[in-house]
């Protein structure tokens, strides 16, 4: 049975170059992250040895320079990178995703050259992974919320507070994070990026595998993290509290202007729903993907279920959604690679593909029957790494409020 091909195989957004990347990073999903994927999943286990793998293939820092030790290639690379992993899981995906765009391009944009120097070559190596903490217990969609403070000493700031939901806050070793440096600024003012540091929480792991921690980076006394979150899905990535008590953080490590943080992060989650969007697409495709093949093997009265036009009309639709989704993910990528304004078009491609995201899974559970509610099956394990993308980076209602607000402007206040 011939896979579904993407139908943007052959768009204008693409190269050759693009093209073998989509294929190199295919074919080790197809070979290493396939056949494991299941086991990681169901142990809620971060898959190490399969980290160490992509770091090797350079998926840590695909859009980042050659100078900074990255693989050098565009973002539209970066984003067929998690597109092509998530379509066979999501927390491998995922995995690269928060390392990048939320671990290292805030440092990349907003950092100075000694601060790249520091910490992009370890980031873009992989030789520890980063992570991003902007929500709290009392400050989800209303980042505004933040409570974390930040108390400015000699050299020194002491940070007081938690983030939760983190990626990476345990396996992880270099966090940008928020905190409020004036207290008596409102709401969305007064709050300053950090970056702060820690060792990971698998050092017996990462020195196994070779990555994951590294020795002679400079680390943050009172930075840690709690217990791993059981999660619903995206079980094999690391998801825990970060807690912050008495952090002791060198001035050096203030991240761009202070009190500028809250406008730092707005920009660096457009690119995360970018990437999300991909992910999103990616989980949808695999479960395309997954019915063709089923639905053309599994028989009933007589014939493969795929000659019913019941059947038809299912995977007609979600071919057609997928490809919407494809046009506005990479449309988004595009605008962003170009250095265009690209807010709503973000937003769109995350709402789109992650609602997308649920619609398909959930038809595919239903087009296996009784083996879909299974783990005999990766639609049961798509369908519940799904859920998450409607939620992270910004709930789906959201993104609907981003989206207006472009379409409105000062139109209404």
């Amino acid at each position: 049975m011939t896979a579904y091909i993407s139908p943007m195989h052959d768009s204008l957004y693409f190269t050759d170059h693009h093209l073998q990347v989509r294929d190199m990073v295919r074919d080790f999903a197809q070979q290493v992250v396939k056949p494991s994927a299941r086991r990681y999943d169901l142990a809620s286990e971060f898959p190490w040895d399969n980290v160490r793998q992509m770091a090797d293939l350079g998926l840590f820092g695909v859009p980042w320079p050659e100078e900074l030790g990255g693989s050098g290639m565009d973002y539209l690379s970066y984003i067929m990178v998690i597109h092509e992993l998530a379509k066979v899981d999501a927390s491998h995906a995922i995995t690269v995703s928060a390392h990048t765009t939320l671990g290292t391009s805030p440092i990349m944009d907003f950092g100075t050259d000694e601060q790249k120097r520091t910490y992009v070559p370890r980031l873009a190596a992989g030789k520890v992974l980063g992570g991003f903490g902007l929500t709290e217990p009392g400050a989800g969609s209303d980042a505004g919320g933040t409570r974390t403070v930040a108390e400015e000493k000699r050299d020194h700031y002491v940070l007081n507070g938690s983030k939760i939901f983190i990626t990476h806050a345990g396996v992880g070793e270099i966090f940008v994070v928020t905190a409020r440096t004036d207290p008596a600024a409102k709401k969305t003012h007064g709050i300053t990026a950090f970056i702060v540091t820690k060792d990971t929480t698998d050092l017996e792991e990462a020195k196994r595998v070779g990555v994951g921690h590294d020795p002679s980076l400079p680390k943050c006394r009172g930075v840690a993290a709690a217990k791993k979150e059981d999660k619903l899905g995206w079980r094999a990535s690391d998801t825990r509290e970060l807690v912050f008590q008495d952090a002791i953080v060198p001035k050096e490590n203030v991240l761009g202007p202070v009190n500028n943080g809250f406008r730092q992060f707005l920009h660096t989650l457009d690119g995360g729903r970018v990437g999300l969007g991909a992910l999103a697409l990616g989980i949808a495709e695999g479960a395309l993907e997954e019915c063709l093949r089923y639905t053309t093997t599994r028989r009933q009265f007589g014939k493969p279920i795929a000659a019913f036009q019941g059947v038809h009309f299912a995977l007609a639709d979600m071919a057609t959604e997928i490809e919407a989704a494809q046009h506005l993910v990479y449309h988004a990528a595009w605008l962003k690679q170009h250095g265009r304004p690209f807010k709503k078009e973000a937003a769109m491609a995350k709402l789109y593909a992650s609602e997308l995201a649920m619609r398909a899974t959930t038809k595919a559970v239903q087009l296996h029957g009784g083996y879909g509610y299974t783990t005999d099956y990766p639609v049961e394990r798509m369908m519940r790494d799904a859920k998450i993308c409607e939620i992270g980076e910004g709930t789906s209602e959201i993104q609907r409020i981003v989206i207006a607000r472009q379409l409105l402007g000062d139109l209404v206040d």
